[in-house]
């Protein structure tokens, strides 16, 4: 079984295209976001694979509110992705992969500078059980992910863990449990899915020529903004409709338990939070899986 290499959403995806929808509750602000991504896997031997990958993200912050700022030009992100991995099975039906990439995130005002830049590395094992082995009689199919994973990102100078574990535990029932996704979905037919799930989600990104608050003194570091970051913990209902064996349309709608949009100074201290306010929020989009 090829485990396909998208780190972050620790799912069998090969490429996915995304629109998503925050509305920003007791604001004039809105974040909006269209991300793609796309894997290829290339068979090396019986069971090894390289995975090149690239990914695409664009952001729109759009900024209604006052602000302290003597400049604005926070309202438009971009970020391109890259990255390589590799994977093959050792004993017992375990397979291990590890996945290296850099991302330039920024809102490009200028030249690319080498803050734009973001280096990221993954290393991770699956035991997955969910095929023929999972299939026999009394075995109820399952798959166990679980790693480290690293990022230059300002204000992450340690690994973050990766841990997934996904089971059928009844006709038509399957429920996943890690990080960062926890989901219990329910399949009405080959077609039907609907599933009641948590999340994290966010995006990172430099801040070219920085942020200078307004009545701050020229020579200040605590009131220069040099990036800016959005932490969000998603609760919600989704539906999934498969269109073929492998293309999937989905649409997921909730509330933010954590909505945290911040600029943070060189040293990944807060400065400053754009909007901190729970609200509802939509996503869709078209994904093609294994």
């Amino acid at each position: 079984m090829l485990c396909a290499f998208s780190v972050r959403s620790q799912v069998t995806d090969i490429a996915r295209l995304e629109f998503t929808y925050f509305p920003q509750g007791q604001s004039d602000n809105s974040f909006r976001r269209v991300r793609t991504f796309v894997n290829i896997p290339i068979q090396l031997g019986e069971d090894g694979y390289l995975v090149p990958g690239i990914g695409y993200r664009n952001v729109n912050l759009k900024l209604g509110d006052e602000l302290p700022f003597l400049d604005l030009n926070l309202e438009r992100y971009q970020s391109i992705h890259a990255s390589l991995g590799y994977t093959n099975k050792v004993k017992n039906d375990w397979r291990y992969a590890f996945q290296g990439g850099v991302m330039l995130a920024s809102n490009f005002s200028g030249k690319i500078e080498r803050d734009d830049f973001i280096y990221e590395g993954a290393v991770f094992f699956i035991k997955d059980k969910t095929g023929k082995d999972g299939a026999k009689p009394g075995v109820k199919p399952w798959r166990l992910i679980f790693g480290l994973s690293y990022s230059t990102t300002a204000g992450r100078p340690f690994p973050l863990p990766i841990i997934n574990y996904y089971r059928e535990f009844a006709p038509n029932w399957s429920f996943a449990l890690g990080v960062p996704k926890t989901n219990l979905k329910y399949r009405f037919n080959e077609k039907h899915a609907v599933n009641a799930f948590v999340t994290l989600d966010g995006f990172y990104a430099n801040i070219q020529g920085n942020i200078v608050f307004k009545n701050a003194p020229t020579d200040s570091t605590v009131n220069v903004g040099e990036n800016i970051s959005m932490t969000t913990a998603l609760s919600g209902l989704g539906y999934e409709y498969c269109l073929t064996k492998h293309i999937l349309f989905y649409v997921y709608g909730g509330w933010t338990i954590i909505n945290d949009i911040r600029i943070r100074d060189k040293k990944a201290n807060d400065i400053f939070t754009i909007n901190d306010t729970n609200n509802i929020y939509a996503r869709t989009g078209v994904k093609l899986k294994i």
